[in-house]
């Protein structure tokens, strides 16, 4: 094993795998450490290898700890009079290993002021000259190694994105969901988190939002979760396009959306003479455009906030103009509107009014000025029955997703088997 060459390549595997320097070489003590202890010693030895990053050479150490027959159990002591709650005692205690444990009398022989608890730490010979099965676990350590501090400096980087909108290229379609090339890892975008109705192609960039970022267990990416339908992707959306969003001058308070269909978004301004509705439009609708062509055209209501509830209905049915409002009791709202403004009001499906709910968190009932005492087939939206029908619907994908990933382990398990099959 040339080591001078290793550590000569060590920062470019650092740089390549975006980890510190330092994690490649204990990569590299831990496989030559466990490479050692297998050709040479017990496998229950504790060893340790340091290597010199100017000379290349290793140096290997046995490492014992110092014990006594009250941190450690010893075969010897156990009798049969011993009573049961001190053999329960001695059970919790691990058993005394002559390849990792060396007893204080032991150890005050070789060093005088040694304790119980201290390491005490034996030069073993050098040796460069590992066998093969020795030299393959030495190199699988090392790989594995990697990959932690690879997965470790993934993690580390991404949290900090948690929130967050990335720019990411769509790398491949599997079940339904979209994996995305982030450029040092992939993250996926589950078949829920996408816009409905929304296509993807190979190799299309697109932005996504950053739902949650998960230690991954096994394999590249799949600790990334992204989302382009959660609302919070339309926020950050907001704040990149919208200086005043960024600079804080203008505010969101509130953002409720249907993907692909329409959002309504609640704005207000910390500075008098700032109009927040018109930061977030722009200039002849251009800044609102720019964002509504990142999200397919999907339609966005920016209406301004307010404290008074009234006045923060008629805000959130834009674009439809109210003629009243009357805030009930339980959180309700009688809202009459002229006769033409009706559908504007109500929305196709009933959509503009149960937006409006949701972002005021009211139940509303919209009705025409000319009939007060007629309800409006769609014109009522009530915010619990909207947050129990979502609820139910989680429930049908998590139930969805669990049956799927119980059909996709039997499949791989029948394709296992017919393999096998074919071969005998």
């Amino acid at each position: 094993m040339d080591l001078k060459t290793i550590i000569q390549t060590i920062d470019q595997i650092a740089d390549e795998k975006g980890i510190n320097p330092e994690r490649v070489i204990e990569a590299i003590e831990n496989s030559l450490a466990a490479a050692y202890r297998r050709e040479y010693l017990d496998k229950g030895a504790n060893v340790r290898a340091v290597l010199n990053k100017k000379t290349g050479e290793v140096a290997f150490i046995r490492v014992k700890e110092v014990v006594d027959n009250t941190t450690v159990r010893m075969d010897i002591d156990e009798e049969v009079g011993e009573t049961e709650g001190s053999a329960e005692d001695e059970e919790k205690l691990p058993r005394f290993n002559p390849e990792r444990h060396i007893l204080i009398d032991d150890a005050k022989r070789e060093k005088n002021d040694a304790q119980v608890g201290d390491e005490l730490e034996t030069i073993l010979p050098a040796q460069t000259d590992f066998g093969r099965i020795a030299a393959q676990n030495a190199k699988q350590v090392i790989l594995q190694n990697l990959r932690e501090a690879e997965r470790e400096s993934i993690s580390e980087e991404f949290k900090d994105k948690e929130g967050k909108v990335v720019s990411g290229i769509v790398q491949r379609f599997e079940r339904g969901n979209v994996y995305v090339d982030l450029g040092r890892t992939t993250g996926v975008m589950f078949a829920n988190e996408s816009i409905p109705g929304e296509h993807y192609r190979v190799g299309e960039r697109l932005r996504f939002y950053i739902v949650a970022v998960q230690r991954e267990i096994k394999g590249p990416g799949t600790g990334i979760v992204l989302s382009r339908s959660h609302p919070n992707f339309v926020s950050e959306l907001f704040a990149m396009e919208i200086p005043e969003i960024a600079d804080g001058i203008v505010e969101i308070k509130a953002i409720v959306r249907e993907p692909g269909s329409r959002t309504k978004i609640a704005v207000s301004s910390n500075v008098e003479e700032i109009d927040p509705v018109g930061s977030c439009v722009g200039q002849r609708g251009t800044r609102i455009m720019a964002i509504s062509n990142e999200l397919g055209q999907e339609k966005i209501d920016v209406v301004e906030w307010n404290d008074d509830p009234e006045e923060l209905i008629a805000n959130a049915l834009s674009p439809a103009k109210v003629r009243s409002v009357e805030i009930k009791g339980n959180k309700e709202a009688k809202v009459l509107v002229a006769d033409d403004q009706l559908s504007l009001a109500i929305g196709r499906g009933g959509q503009n009014v149960r937006l409006a709910a949701k972002l005021t968190n009211l139940k509303i009932d919209v009705r025409s000025q000319s009939r007060p005492d007629e309800k409006l087939a769609g014109g009522v939206a009530d915010v619990e029955n909207e947050a129990q029908s979502k609820a139910i619907a989680d429930e049908d994908v998590i139930v969805k997703t669990k049956t799927e990933n119980e059909e996709e382990v039997l499949e791989k398990t029948e394709n296992k088997k017919s393999k096998k099959d074919a071969g005998d």
